[in-house]
């Protein structure tokens, strides 16, 4: 009992400042009610509209809409209480028509600040505007000033999609975490490989699509008794397998996003073999194991996101 009370507690709004919040978005979205009214869209018109008004006890945001498409999007703070219905304490119009874009995307999860925020993007919607969203089971939130955390995931390809792109999305679909929108920084291996001058081709393993870089392919992890006159497409981690198996070097071609990458300016998340247990974080940069799972992922893109303004 004491939980709950708590959890709703944490549920109420302190209206009064989140009208210059970034990336606001209720939840759960249970506490957005959306209501047709028929008077002036006007700031001053939907408070005195609202401070006559009983709402349910579980209500956060209101969005109200007219018969001309017009949406205004207002938060309120209620009057403590576990009656039914109670009355309104506080009010805060967060978005009138001219600043208030609405979307309908059956795809886009309401529950999910990452899901808006690309709908967001994808709508060039600005960070001065509030977005309302129909989304998956016609169920409606909004994100107000969407400004979510762009992140470059650099990673190998193949295999397509690259792996730890589907493990980010993935995570995205989720976990609770601020917004964050993904950008694709894709290394091509097929061609880096243009450069091979030798007959064959030595890869770390059969992951999908490795096998299609060249005509004859051999699998470092497979241990090949022959010792050919391959080039290695391969990372540090690689180079130190062939040193043991065969006792020397031979030309490689580099595939490590952390040693293609570099120096980053802006927040980046990538794989490196030479981690094995850990994520590492280093400014900008996020960096997870080459196998890494899916709550290593989370953690750092928590860890990457920590920056971020949201409610």
């Amino acid at each position: 009992m004491k939980e709950e009370q708590a959890t709703v507690a944490s549920n109420v709004l302190q209206v009064g400042r989140l009208k210059a919040q970034d990336n606001f978005t209720p939840l759960p979205y249970r506490g957005v009610s959306y209501q047709p009214y028929a008077g002036e869209m006007s700031e001053s018109a939907i408070i005195a509209y609202l401070s006559c008004r009983e709402v349910y006890r579980r209500t956060n945001v209101v969005v109200l809409h007219n018969t001309d498409g017009d949406h205004a999007v207002v938060a309120i703070q209620r009057v403590p209480g576990e009656s039914l219905f109670v009355k309104v304490a506080k009010i805060e119009v967060l978005a009138l028509p001219n600043s208030c874009v609405v979307a309908l995307s059956e795809h886009k999860d309401p529950a999910n600040r990452s899901s808006l925020a690309q709908l967001a993007v994808e709508l060039k919607i600005s960070p001065d505007q509030t977005l309302v969203v129909q989304g998956r089971f016609d169920h409606i939130n909004i994100i107000h000033r969407p400004k979510p955390l762009r992140l470059k995931v650099v990673e190998v390809a193949p295999p397509n999609p690259p792996k730890l792109f589907a493990l980010c999305e993935h995570v995205l679909s989720y976990a609770s975490l601020p917004p964050i929108c993904l950008d694709l920084e894709r290394i091509d291996l097929n061609e880096l490989c243009k450069s091979n001058q030798s007959d064959a081709l030595l890869v770390p393993c059969r992951s999908g699509g490795l096998d299609q870089l060249g005509e004859s392919i051999h699998f470092l992890d497979e241990r090949p008794e022959q010792r050919k006159d391959w080039t290695l497409i391969g990372c540090e981690r690689s180079l130190q397998f062939h040193r043991h198996y065969y006792g020397d070097e031979p030309p490689r071609i580099e595939m490590c996003p952390r040693a293609l990458t570099g120096t980053v300016s802006k927040p980046t998340l990538l794989k490196c073999c030479m981690l094995e247990f850990d994520t590492e974080l280093e400014g900008d940069l996020a960096v997870v194991p080459w196998g890494a799972d899916l709550p290593m992922v989370e953690r750092a893109l928590r860890e990457v996101s920590k920056g971020v303004d949201y409610a």
